[in-house]
Order: structure tokens, then C-alpha cells, then sequence
């Protein structure tokens, strides 16, 4: 039987392994931390019993049917449909800009059509060719909405003028000329009525996988295995020896209330001196749950220390410039394979990691079918 090492016991970690060991091959799953599900964990408050989600909501959404089945295997997924609320100046508005917000904000009372003319006559056409997040910004929805809705929170939230950001960062025109205010547009939507982690747990469970919690693993450990996937920052894999990646990180005040803080699972804040870029009220996760009093999690956006967990990659110019040096590097390296958010320095939503774990073990079984060497990634980091 061979023997596989998985780095890492979120959603990445968790699906290879499994995939893998339904295969007949023994593997070991290492996480650093105490819990599995990673980022993505999830569990019940003591005090009031409202399952929270310890490092920010999760909402779960995908356009992949085979995905969302295989979700679906491990936990009764309840509809949820994220309704975000933006405060500006005072004023709760609804995310993302549809109609409602515009007639809202502008005070006036536009259809479609209308609110469309409209949004044209206001944004700044003499930008042909978006360099930047503030270009793309001001060329789709003019000055106010941006000021209102993206300036302010993307300060907040990236540590760095709009100027500086990529324009890519805004991939879609970030506009709707209806009533919509799903958050997502995609197919399947929902949170699983017993939270991430326990998904993760059944995902994991299985009597050819061995799950090893609070450990660190080491590079030496890789030689005890046939491969290893690796799901934790690829530059700590090789000793930060071409300096640091780019990370944000997030802290998270809670509070205790009664009854209903806010009325909604999201509310941002889009106002600069407001040093939060967002608030959420984590028993609107769950409204199929009752609870009589509430918890809030007020959340601040920083630049990831040495000492952080990283959320974000931030992925400028220079990062992409170290990144492609650690690509050269995991590249020489023999039976190991890079995977996740953080083994290619990636911002992935839960259902591309689900996607991209199922086809590098699919890879796997497939080069040891065929007696072909393993990449080092199945999906290119740049």
C-alpha cells in the first residue's frame, strides 16, 4: 500500500485524502492547528449555542453540479441566500449596486432602463483602458457610487489605495439593474445545517486516512511518504528563502447582545474612519435555528505578520515577481505536489477548492496509472 502525505486538513487536504484512500492508498493528514476545515471552520458559541463561523462567514455557492452532489454527500445543505447591507454616511444601502441601491442613494425612482441611462451619463467614459482597481471602478459606476461602495471598504480591507490595486479585481461590471440582492449569482447556494468542520470530519473519515492534529510538518517528514500534497504557503515550504508572500489577515472583535444586533448575516461599512470594513451576525447563518440572544463579530483587515494565519493573497506586481520564484523551486522538487489556496498563493472559494482537490487526485491516480511523474501543480498559480 502506498503511502501519502496530505499538508493540511481544509477542504483542500480533506477531499485529496479521501479521494485517495477510496483508492486503497494510506493516508496521513497533518494540520498544524487543532481543528480541521481550516479557515473554513466552524463551531458552536458555548454561550449561546449559534454556530459561528470562527474566521469569517462562509457561504457556500457554486454553478458545478458535481460539486455541489459532492458536498451534499457529507451534510444536508439548508438554502441560504446572502443578502449583504452596505452603511454609508449613515444610510444602509443593499449590495450589490442594483437598483434599489441607485434609486436609493440618488433619491430617485428609475426603472431598468432608466437606472442604466443613467449609470452611463455618470461614469467616466474618458477611461478607455482600466489600469487599476480605481480606473475600473470609475469607468463602470462614476465617482459617488465608487466613493460610497469601493473606495473607502478596499482602503480598509487591502491596506493600499485603490490606484495601487489591479483592475482586475473588479472582473464583472459590479452593477445590476434590478431588484437582485443575492449576493452570488450562481445555481446552488447554502450552508450546511451541522457547519463546515463537521463536513470536513465526515469527509475525512475513513479507516485508510489518519488525521494528526496540532503538528507541524516538517520538509524532512516528505521522505517517509510515496507523495505528499502540500496545502500550506508555498514560501514557508522553502524557508521564506525568497523573502515573504503577501497576505492580509483579519481580526475579529465578538460581542455578546439580545435579541437581533442588525437584522442581517453582513452589513459593510464603506466610510474610511470607521475602522472595520464589515459586521456579521452569525445566527443569520442559520435561520432555521432559533436563539434568543446574538453574536456579532466586528472584523479588521491587516497586513499578515510572520505570526498571522493569512487570508488574502495580495498578489501585486512584486508578489507575482517572488511567486514565480517559488514556482521554479517547487518545480525541482520530486514527489510533492502544490495545492489550495495557499500552496499556489490563490484567493479560491470553497467550491474551486473542492473542484481543484478532486482533479489532482484524479492526476494522481491517473500518473500511477499510466507510470508518469506528478506535477508539482495541477492549476498554475500565475
Amino acid at each position: 500500500m502506498r503511502k501519502i502525505g496530505v499538508v493540511g486538513a481544509g477542504f483542500s487536504g480533506a477531499v485529496i485524502a479521501r479521494e485517495l484512500a477510496l483508492n486503497g492508498y494510506e493516508v496521513t493528514v497533518f494540520d498544524s492547528r487543532t481543528h480541521v476545515a481550516g479557515n473554513c471552520h466552524t463551531e458552536r458559541d458555548k454561550q449561546t449555542n449559534i454556530m459561528t463561523h470562527k474566521y469569517g462567514p462562509h457561504i457556500f455557492h457554486t454553478n458545478n453540479e458535481y460539486v455541489w452532489n459532492y458536498v451534499q454527500q457529507f451534510d444536508k445543505f439548508q438554502p441560504f441566500v446572502n443578502r449583504v447591507k452596505s452603511v454609508y454616511n449613515g444610510r444602509v444601502y443593499s449590495l450589490p449596486i442594483n437598483l434599489m441601491t441607485i434609486n436609493t442613494f440618488f433619491e430617485k425612482n428609475f426603472n431598468p432602463k432608466e437606472a442604466e441611462l443613467f449609470i452611463s451619463s455618470i461614469s467616466d467614459k474618458a477611461i478607455h483602458n482600466p489600469q487599476n482597481f480605481e480606473e475600473q471602478a470609475l469607468r463602470f459606476v462614476g465617482k459617488d457610487l465608487y466613493e460610497a461602495f469601493f473606495k473607502g471598504y478596499t482602503e480598509k480591507q487591502w491596506g493600499l489605495s485603490p490606484r495601487e490595486l489591479p483592475a482586475s479585481i473588479l472582473k464583472r461590471l459590479p452593477i445590476r439593474f434590478n431588484y437582485d440582492d443575492n449576493y452570488y449569482s450562481s445555481r446552488f447556494q447554502g450552508i450546511p445545517e451541522n457547519g463546515y468542520t463537521h463536513i470536513v470530519q465526515k469527509i475525512l473519515e475513513h479507516s485508510n486516512i489518519t488525521v494528526l492534529l496540532g503538528i507541524q510538518f516538517s520538509r524532512e517528514q516528505s521522505i517517509e511518504f510515496d507523495h505528499v500534497f502540500y496545502s500550506g504557503p508555498i514560501d514557508s515550504w522553502f524557508g521564506w528563502s525568497h523573502g515573504r508572500l503577501g497576505y492580509r489577515t483579519l481580526d475579529f472583535k465578538k460581542e455578546y447582545h439580545s435579541g437581533d444586533y442588525q437584522g442581517n448575516a453582513v452589513i459593510n461599512y464603506g466610510n474610511k474612519d470607521i475602522p472595520f470594513t464589515r459586521v456579521s451576525e452569525h445566527k443569520h447563518f442559520s435561520p432555521w435555528e432559533q436563539h434568543k440572544e446574538t453574536i456579532i463579530y466586528k472584523e479588521y483587515s491587516r497586513l499578515c505578520g510572520d505570526e498571522d494565519i493569512p487570508y488574502y493573497p495580495i498578489r501585486l506586481n512584486n508578489d507575482k515577481g517572488q511567486l514565480l520564484k517559488y514556482i521554479e523551486l517547487a518545480e525541482l522538487e520530486e514527489n510533492i505536489t502544490f495545492v489550495g489556496r495557499l500552496g499556489t498563493y490563490r484567493y479560491l472559494d470553497m467550491h474551486i477548492t473542492i473542484e481543484e482537490a478532486l482533479q489532482a487526485a484524479r492526476a494522481y491516480l491517473d500518473c500511477q496509472k499510466r507510470n508518469n511523474k506528478m506535477p508539482s501543480f495541477c492549476v498554475s498559480p500565475v
